[in-house]
């Protein structure tokens, strides 16, 4: 199997955020990135597929050069080659304009299965998965929890509301968004990372590829969390007290 999984890098986890002067986005000078850990686990599912089949994995990402180290790490993990579409103005195309860029660099490589993550851990819209299979006339299928080969194409595992699974098969090639948590996170060995400086890393241009686009504003303005703190004093018997508090607890701050 052919097997692409498309991977964003993403600012840390840990990383202290500020607003950039604009508002509309965070300042990303002096940030450290990762890999979307969504991501992560699309690429723990090709590797694990090409282990039991055969077949090569390759990592497909766009964004500016520093992208280049998160497509090492994958390469380290045990992925066979990868693909870096450069592109500096990635922050003024919307989930279209990146899912366009994607697919112009994934067609000629006429892979069997494409995978993403679920969503970034940065924006967060879910939407770039469907939209390339969309783009790319394939059939779909998201929050995928484990994948199977079939001698027809693919059985896959999703993930539903309220515990409930479902079990589908699909005809390949196909686009799968893989839900974190299906699998355990495997680490980069000293070999793998030795390794990953021979492979192939192939640059393509965005402004080759798919022009920017006028794209559908989604971030008007952002905001860092305001921290509010506030006192409410239950009344009635402890008994009554308790019972109120362990409603709020459900229904209001859902821990429960």
């Amino acid at each position: 199997m052919k097997i692409i999984v498309a991977i964003k890098q993403v600012p840390d986890r840990d990383a202290p955020i500020r607003i950039a002067a604009a508002g509309k986005w965070i300042e990303e000078s002096g940030l450290q990135f990762s890999m979307n850990e969504p991501d992560a686990y699309a690429l723990e599912e090709a590797l694990r597929l090409k282990e039991a089949h055969g077949g090569e994995v390759i990592v497909l990402s766009a964004g500016p050069e520093r992208v280049g180290t998160t497509l090492r790490e994958a390469l380290a993990k045990g992925a066979d080659r990868a693909i870096h579409v450069t592109a500096d103005d990635l922050g003024e195309r919307d989930a279209l304009g990146v899912a366009r860029l994607l697919s112009e660099a994934i067609k000629p490589e006429s892979p069997d299965l494409i995978l993403t993550g679920l969503q970034s851990e940065d924006l967060g819209l879910g939407q770039t998965g469907v939209i390339l299979a969309e783009l790319l006339n394939l059939p779909h299928a998201s929050l995928i929890l484990h994948v199977e080969k079939t001698d027809a194409g693919l059985k896959v595992k999703r993930e539903l509301e309220s515990g409930w699974f479902q079990e589908i098969e699909l005809p390949t090639p196909a686009v799968l968004t893989i839900q974190s948590g299906g699998n355990k996170l495997r680490y980069a060995t000293l070999m793998g990372i030795k390794r990953a400086k021979t492979k192939e890393t192939r640059v393509l241009n965005a402004a080759e590829l798919a022009p920017v686009a006028p794209p559908t504003a989604v971030l008007e303005k952002i905001a860092l969390p305001t921290k509010q703190r506030s006192t409410q004093i239950l009344p009635g018997t402890p008994k009554e007290a308790a019972a109120a508090l362990v409603e709020k607890l459900r229904f209001e701050v859902r821990v429960l």
